[in-house]
């Protein structure tokens, strides 16, 4: 398998989880059987998401995860080449971080949510109505489930 993923961290921390969150989406990747597959997570704060957010989707606010599809984008020429460039998944640490307490779980458990929650995303997986979020939140529980990681862990 030739798949690429780089995670950049744009925060001043060290998130010793990342190396989990890697792990679990490769498993991503091999759960829905792709290959020659890159993109990118980049783990910013809250400021900068919700920039994100206001200039590319018109919303005034944070949000835990964004991401930008390269495949959605007809007007993307990419490089003839055998590898799929899927795109870029922003993560707020801040919003992980609020949300492992809100929920009641692991750090680790959401960091992997969000980043899978992406990965499917950049496949073009959306939930804007009941039955596309039933696909999607079980390709995404299936996925952590497989690497042990519960709501409640």
């Amino acid at each position: 398998m030739d798949n690429h993923i780089e995670i950049f961290v744009q925060v001043d921390e060290e998130i010793k989880e990342l190396e989990t969150v890697k792990k679990v989406l490769l498993g991503a990747i091999q759960k829905e059987e792709l290959d020659h597959v890159s993109f990118n997570v980049i783990i910013v704060d809250n400021d900068y998401i919700h920039e994100l957010n206001k200039t590319y989707r018109g919303i005034d606010r944070e949000t835990d995860v964004i991401t930008f599809a390269l495949e959605d984008e007809d007007s993307v020429m990419l490089p003839e080449n055998d590898k799929r460039i899927l795109g870029d998944i922003y993560i707020s640490i801040d919003r992980a971080r609020s949300q492992a307490k809100e929920y009641g779980h692991s750090f680790l458990r959401e960091l992997c949510f969000l980043a899978v929650h992406g990965f499917y995303h950049l496949l073009g997986y959306d939930h804007q109505t009941e039955e596309e979020e039933k696909v999607m939140f079980q390709k995404q529980e299936e996925v952590l489930s497989l690497y042990g990681i519960k709501r409640e862990s």
